[in-house]
């Protein structure tokens, strides 16, 4: 088993968001076809809410052949994320039930002044 990558992720709130990164594996792109992913940050590791929860449902765009990962949340819904710290980890599901925490690492939400 591959123990996740480390990245910390920083995002403001009021601003859209939107980070891309590719899922490889000895230089060469995982095919992330038949996968879904999720993406939970909470202030503590066993805190019960969440600060943030992103999947491919909503806010997660998986890239097929080219293994991209692309996180995403408009303005409008950044504007109503709370600042602070926070821990997260990236998780993706193949088709067979195999889940795999790609990264994991601190999520800092950014105050935003202008309203």
């Amino acid at each position: 088993m591959q123990a996740p990558g480390r990245l910390d992720l920083e995002l403001w709130q009021g601003a859209t968001w939107s980070y891309v990164l590719t899922w490889k594996i000895a230089g060469t792109a995982v095919n992330l076809g038949g996968y879904t992913a999720r993406l939970q940050a909470r202030e503590t590791v066993t805190d019960s809410s969440t600060a943030l929860s992103i999947s491919t449902t909503s806010g997660i765009t998986l890239g097929g052949s080219a293994g991209t990962i692309t996180l995403s949340r408009s303005a409008t819904q950044t504007a109503a994320l709370t600042p602070g710290r926070y821990y997260y980890d990236l998780e993706l599901e193949s088709a067979g039930g195999v889940v795999t925490r790609l990264l994991e690492g601190t999520l800092t939400i950014y105050a935003e002044v202008t309203r």
